[in-house]
């Protein structure tokens, strides 16, 4: 079994109020302050769960350079109070950082659940994408 420790409870609070933030924001017409303590938020948690070092070497990892940019890019435009554009940048940014990881949440979610066409439906996304 794994062992969590506190910092990570803690991490894994702050990032979800990151993400409570960043939808709360975008549910008042994105309202920039509500975004940026949402952006912040988030990233901080990440830490506190992952670690700085592996924080750090995930989003600095040269084939993900460019969705770093854009993520990182977005959050400094969303700070600047530009939040659609902002927003924008960032999707793209986490879905091209994160697009290894999709299929096996997908297949996670296909595997955990039990009615048969959410089940048919996640097989299908999940694809045969690897992770690196």
């Amino acid at each position: 079994m794994i062992s969590i420790t506190e910092w990570q409870k803690i991490g894994v609070g702050i990032t979800g109020f990151g993400i409570f933030f960043i939808l709360f924001g975008i549910l008042l017409y994105f309202d920039s302050v509500l975004l940026a303590f949402g952006n912040l938020l988030f990233l901080s948690g990440l830490s506190f769960i992952i670690g700085l070092r592996r924080t750090f070497s995930f989003f600095f990892q040269r084939h993900k350079f460019k969705g770093t940019g854009f993520f990182l890019g977005g959050v400094v435009i969303v700070l600047l109070r530009w939040p659609l554009l902002g927003m924008l940048l960032e999707t793209y940014g986490f879905f091209s950082l994160f697009k290894g990881f999709f299929p096996m949440a997908f297949g996670f979610l296909g595997s955990a659940s039990n009615i048969p066409f959410l089940s048919a439906l996640f097989q299908r996304l999940q694809g045969t994408s690897s992770m690196v």
